[in-house]
């Protein structure tokens, strides 16, 4: 049953509905406390060692004594990285954005070579900006500018460009000077896109700064969980599992807040990026940054001008790959962390897409189990690898949950959303040609809710993606790319670095091609 047709079993609004509106709000906690029931039961009878699976009370106790200040200062130093990368990153995508969004000739050079580095991942450029910067403070903030310049930048680009066309034509009516064009036009076409751009760049840093506070750091959140993890104490992972998680949560509502309170306004809901084609000759320009960077480097190289071991020549990075691809240590990795994520992928999604029809078609369902995996969504993916490498160790098992945990969400989110927003006039029709259950969902839920369904696995094969080289990263043994790029980064194999980035950001882009081919091959009917 849809929930358009529950909704018309809805009380009539009135006292009855707000009677009704605290007992709703009680289901929500029910699961909690269910899986609390259960935790409880599983320490007080010993199914599990107090190692892998700590009492509740002990969590408690570790909460209380960490409050005291220990967690407050590990949270402080994150928060604080967090604030410096924001910043800088923030600050230079705006202006980039602007910069491209104001000028065709500036996208034409700049937006082709942008887009290339923007597909290899923030966690592939890790290895190589451990060998560059060190382990240190300057570490963090690179790696924090890298993931959040690249969501902010194309935002505010899309803002300002698209808003062009109808501003310019005001502007000429009105003959209003630049700096009033820019302050009562453009910004306030641009700051929606704009303010996207930095909800998905606050998300994209927070999940970048806890990766590289696990990999490489002595404070911070980060440290303080695999600290714990290595010396078995999870209790102290929870507490900070739980901190991350409400965080999340504030940082995202806080965002949301800031998003209803200067967008007062009408403006469309999401900026989409389109690629203006190049034709001839600005073809060649496209290239001409490219060529003129990689010109420069190898000259950097040759000449000596940066230590070889630290900048090898773009030729000899070319070399290892193709040496690394016909021996097989390049390809056979590639081959084993692909494997990887399409069977994440499998595994995430299929969970995924069943939660997302389960709570898309029941709205009892959705009460249940909706807040408590809305709450779990707001945990930055990779707070959960101390915990999973404690529960299911280093091997392909661990590997394949945090994989598929990445995958979930995407598909879970994007299933629940198409279902939910199906026209009542399906459930109409299903009443009329009295269709089973079944039968309702094959032939009107699925195929009216398929483009979402799809957009969410694409989604999620790049998740999928992601997720393989940060687990590889983590949890090493077993081979693949991820792995390869670690021991590199050891042994300063910085060929080897850049050829592993290079296969990172192109399988990348093929695994996000073939994702949107799908989705376009299996709902080509609804554009007929």
């Amino acid at each position: 049953m849809t929930r358009t047709a529950l909704s018309s079993l809805a009380p009539a609004p009135g006292l009855p509905r707000l009677r009704s509106l605290p007992r709703q709000r009680l289901q929500a906690w029910y699961l909690p406390v269910l899986l609390a029931a259960v935790w409880w039961l599983a320490s007080r009878n010993h199914w599990m060692s107090e190692q892998i699976l700590p009492p509740p009370a002990l969590v408690w106790d570790s909460a209380v004594e960490l409050g005291r200040g220990e967690v407050w200062a590990h949270l402080a130093i994150s928060l604080q990285r967090l604030l410096l990368g924001l910043v800088a990153g923030v600050g230079a995508g705006a202006v980039l954005g602007a910069w491209l969004g104001f000028s065709q000739r500036a996208e034409r050079l700049v937006l082709p070579t942008f887009n290339a580095l923007a597909q290899i991942p923030t966690l592939a450029w890790v290895p190589l900006f451990m060998v560059l910067f060190g382990i240190g403070e300057v570490l963090k903030l690179v790696v924090l500018v890298k993931a959040v310049i690249v969501p902010v930048t194309l935002h505010t680009l899309v803002g300002v460009r698209d808003a062009q066309p109808r501003l310019r034509e005001a502007a000429a009516v009105l003959r209003l000077p630049t700096h009033l064009l820019v302050r009562r036009l453009i910004l306030p076409a641009a700051l929606p896109a704009f303010l996207a751009g930095v909800r998905l760049a606050l998300a994209a840093g927070w999940t970048s700064l806890l990766a590289v506070e696990l990999l490489a750091s002595s404070e911070g959140l980060g440290y303080l969980m695999v600290w714990a993890r290595q010396l078995f104490m999870l209790d102290i992972v929870f507490v900070c599992i739980a901190v991350i998680g409400v965080l999340g949560l504030l940082m995202d509502r806080g965002l949301g807040w800031l998003d209803r309170r200067l967008l007062h306004w009408p403006h469309p809901a999401t900026a989409q990026l389109r690629v203006r084609p190049l034709r001839g000759w600005q073809r060649l320009h496209a290239l001409g940054l490219p060529l003129a960077l990689l010109v420069l480097w190898q000259l950097a190289s040759q000449y000596g001008w940066v230590d070889a071991n630290i900048l090898v020549a773009p030729l000899e990075v070319v070399h290892s790959t193709w040496a690394g691809v016909l021996d097989g240590t390049l390809s056979g990795a590639l081959a084993v962390s692909v494997g990887r994520a399409l069977g994440g992928l499998l595994l995430g999604g299929s969970l995924g897409f069943a939660f997302g029809l389960l709570l898309g078609l029941s709205r009892r369902a959705e009460r249940l189990l909706g807040p408590s995996l809305a709450g779990l969504r707001q945990i930055a993916i990779f707070a959960w690898v101390p915990l999973l490498t404690a529960w299911f160790g280093l091997g392909e098992l661990a590997k394949w949950v945090f994989v598929g945990l990445a995958a979930f969400f995407p598909l879970f989110i994007a299933t629940q959303r198409a279902v939910a927003s199906l026209p009542a006039q399906l459930d109409e029709a299903a009443r009329v040609l009295r269709l089973s259950g079944a039968q309702r969902l094959r032939r009107l839920v699925l195929p009216g809710a398929a483009p979402g369904i799809f957009a969410g696995l694409r989604v999620g094969l790049i998740y999928a993606w992601l997720g393989t080289i940060g687990a590889e990263y983590f949890m090493p043994s077993g081979g693949g790319i991820g792995s390869l790029m670690i021991g590199a980064q050891q042994l300063l194999r910085m060929d080897l670095i850049m050829a592993g980035m290079l296969l990172v950001g192109l399988t990348g882009a093929l695994l996000g091609a073939v994702g949107q081919h799908i989705e376009l091959r299996a709902t080509r009917w609804r554009r007929a």
